[in-house]
Formats: C-alpha cells, structure tokens, sequence
C-alpha cells in the first residue's frame, strides 16, 4: 500500500491510529513490547524455580525464604505504582528501559548473595524493575494499535509473563544442574541486559505519548512516516476523543464518578487473581517438593502450569475480540476456581501436571484480559497510571501470597494452599461482576 501523504494543519493522532490500517512496523513495536514483557516474566520467575535449590544449598526451612519473596513481591508493588507516573511524566520508552535495566542487573547480583538478607535486598530491587516494565509496556502497545485490534494486542503482550516463566522453567532444568542456582542468577541476569540493549536501539515512543508535547512534534512525524503516514513538518497534533475526558490527570483521575467503579473492581480482581498467580509462581515448586515429588516433577509442574498461562491467553484473546470481556471473564474466572478445589485431592504426578496446566490456562486468562481491560477503560493521559494503579494493588495481592504461601503449605499442605486458591477465585469473580465498562462483542455477531 503507497504511503499516503497528509498535508494537514491539525492531525488527530487517534483517529489516525484507530482508522489507519495496523502497519507492519506497528506490529512489531508491539512484538518489541511482548519481548519485554518475556524478559519480565523470565527474571520474575526465577527465585520460584531457585528456592528448592537454596534450601538444600543452605540447609534452611523453606519458611526462611518468606523475606526473600516477599521483598520481591514488595519491590513490585512499588514497582508498578512508579512506572505508571513516569511513563506518563518521561516517556513510555524511558520507563521500559529503566524498568529492564534495574531488574537485570539485580538479578545478576543475586549470584553473589551471600545469605538470605542480601538475597532480600537484591529481590527488592529486582522487583522495582519487574513490577515496572509491565504497566508500561502493555501502554505502549495499546497505544501502537488501533482500537479494534487493541485488546487482542494488549493480551498477547501480556500472555508473554507466562511465556517468560515457561522460559525460565526450561533454563532452570538446563542450568541448575549443571551450573547450580549461582550460575541461574548470573546467566538469566546478562542475557536480559543484552536484549535490553536490543531494545534500546530499536524501541520508539508511544505517538500518543508524542502528540501531547509540542516540542516532540518533529520526532511525531518522523515516527508518523514509517507507519506509512507521510505528514507535513509543521503539523500540529491533537487526540481530540481522549482529550475530552482529561480534565483531571493522576490518581484522582482514577476515582472520577463514571470512573471508581470500574478503578474498584479492577483493583479488587487484580489483588485476589495475583494473589492466586503468585501463589504458583513464588511457592508450586516447593509445595511439590514437600508433598513428595521430585526437583525435577516439581519444576515440571511449574512449567506445565505456565504453558497452560499461554494457550488460554492467546485463546481467551480471541474469544474476548469476537464476544466481548464480561461472560468469558467469568466463565474463565468459574473455571480456574473449579480446577483450584479439585486440586485439593491428592494425585498422581502425572495427572496433577495437566491439571495445573488447566488450572494455569484458566486463571492467567482472567490476569491478561484484567490488564488489557485497563487498556480499554482509561483514556491515554492515564492509561498508564490506572494499569499501574490496578496492578499496585494486585501486587499488594502478590505481596500476601508471598507470606500466605509458605504459612498454609506448613500448616496444612496441598490441601490448605489449593483451597486458599479456590477462595481467592471465588471472590475474584466477585470484582469481576463490579466492573462495568467491559469490551463489548464485537457488532454483527
């Protein structure tokens, strides 16, 4: 298709974006998005697979890498409340960047962790940057799609944390046995600084971001010409439909009347279904362990359980374009708590992978479609900062998982922790019923 030329005075950024068709350089903006999120869920994932190994490695009770989780789940938080406003103050780009660089070169220290309150420390850090790289980068995808292809975008950048822990699941059963959990830390912390030096070179900023800085206009039109969009030097920009609705900016923004309804229920949904998440990501290996399985079943399940994250994603992301969020949401929601209370029974090792596959396709389909939710429900001015707002407050979920996991699978094994899943699940659909503002189907169903 030839490169249309635009001699405008004024140009709307967003009826470019949502009229045009969605560029090949557009997708892989978007890919580039996807490839950080996959380095966020690699690193994010590891001390998971590292713990069993630490424990032998120390000879310590699994109750005394509690700290260690929770600091990295604290970090997130944290993590995920700073990015949003930077992104929105510095830049999309900006943020992505800084967000990589910290959590890698924090992960690489981890090698040299002497005892369990260093390890804490370095997890903190770590989590400042892995909670900041997904709230942004899920903006900068939004905001290189048009709105009809938006959610199906958003959901596949987001399908890339459990991309990112299948990854880590077949490293870790690469390198621990042949370079120990060191060797996990250093390897999986310089590969994720190479790539983000990839990105670096390559990743553009949001044109969104763009048009609302006059001074960044001459950047706008270049960025404007490789999406196939040719417009005049002197073009003014505008998004005159988001405009309209960013009278206020920031956090109280969020809880607007029309607004804090849907800031409740995505908050609610985001802090009990990462509360779910985290419980697997910081704790299945060592439940497994305990409950008699092997290192290696163990880490198995772990990697089932995130394979199962990305087919559901990617899935539910289709299913969402075509019918729209609110009743595959639930469904979604109703079958990851089912699989969760089934799980309470004890199983053959075989027979409990494939079911926390399906647990995990379940459960990590409700997590995508909250975050591309937020893409939908807030105008750009705050995109960033109301997914971030959300995810704060799922990590406050992810923070509890860190120090409920160890103390349910203590006190009462698989049974105690699968049921403090289902609990989680159930209520989770609760804040799903609340939000109002869902993606609708698609017209002509």
């Amino acid at each position: 298709m030839p490169d249309q030329t635009i001699p405008m005075a004024n140009h709307d950024i967003g009826q470019m974006l949502d009229s045009q068709k969605w560029s090949l350089f557009q997708k892989l903006i978007v890919a580039l998005a996807a490839f950080s999120i996959v380095l966020d869920g690699f690193d994010g994932q590891m001390i998971g697979f590292a713990i069993p190994s630490l424990i032998h490695a120390w000879g310590l009770t699994r109750g005394a890498f509690t700290p260690v989780v929770v600091a990295g789940l604290v970090g997130m938080g944290i993590g995920s409340a700073c990015a949003g406003l930077i992104a929105d103050r510095f830049g999309r780009r900006t943020s992505i960047l800084l967000s990589i660089a910290v959590f890698a070169t924090a992960t690489c220290c981890i090698g040299f962790a002497p005892n369990v309150t260093v390890l804490a420390v370095l997890r903190l850090i770590a989590g400042l940057g892995i909670g900041g790289a997904l709230p942004t980068s899920t903006t900068l995808a939004a905001e290189f799609t048009p709105m009809r292809s938006r959610v199906m975008a958003v959901t596949l950048t987001i399908v890339c944390v459990p991309v990112g822990g299948f990854l880590t699941g077949l490293f870790a059963h690469a390198v621990l046995p042949a370079y120990g959990w060191r060797g996990l830390f250093f390897i999986g912390g310089a590969i994720s600084l190479l790539l983000c030096l990839v990105l670096l070179l390559l990743l553009p900023e949001s044109p969104r971001y763009l048009a609302r800085r006059p001074a960044r206009w001459p950047a706008l039109v270049k960025l404007l010409g490789r999406m196939g969009q040719n417009v005049a030097p002197q073009t003014q920009f505008s998004d005159v439909v988001e405009q309209r609705v960013e009278l206020r900016k920031g956090l109280p923004a969020l809880f607007q009347p029309g607004r804090r309804r849907d800031t409740f229920g995505l908050s609610m949904s985001f802090f009990l279904n990462l509360l779910a998440v985290y419980l697997a990501f910081s704790w299945l290996p060592t439940l497994l362990v305990g409950e008699g399985l092997t290192p290696a079943q163990a880490g198995n399940g772990l990697t089932v359980y995130n394979f199962g994250g990305v087919l559901g994603a990617i899935l539910f992301a289709a299913v969402i374009g075509r019918f729209g969020s609110r009743t595959p949401m639930l469904l979604c929601c109703t079958g990851s708590a089912i699989t969760a209370f089934l799980l309470r029974n004890h199983m053959e090792p075989g027979t409990l992978t494939w079911m926390l596959g399906l647990h995990g396709m379940f459960v990590n389909a409700v997590e995508c479609a909250l975050t591309a939710l937020c893409a939908y429900a807030y105008p750009t001015a705050i995109r960033a900062t109301g997914t971030a707002f959300a995810l704060a407050i799922g990590r406050c979920g992810a923070i509890s998982a860190g120090f409920a996991g160890a103390a349910v699978i203590d006190a009462g094994g698989a049974n105690a922790y699968f049921g403090l899943l289902t609990v989680a699940l159930i209520i989770t659909l609760g804040g799903l019923l609340i939000i109002k503002n869902h993606v609708p189907a698609r017209a002509g169903l």
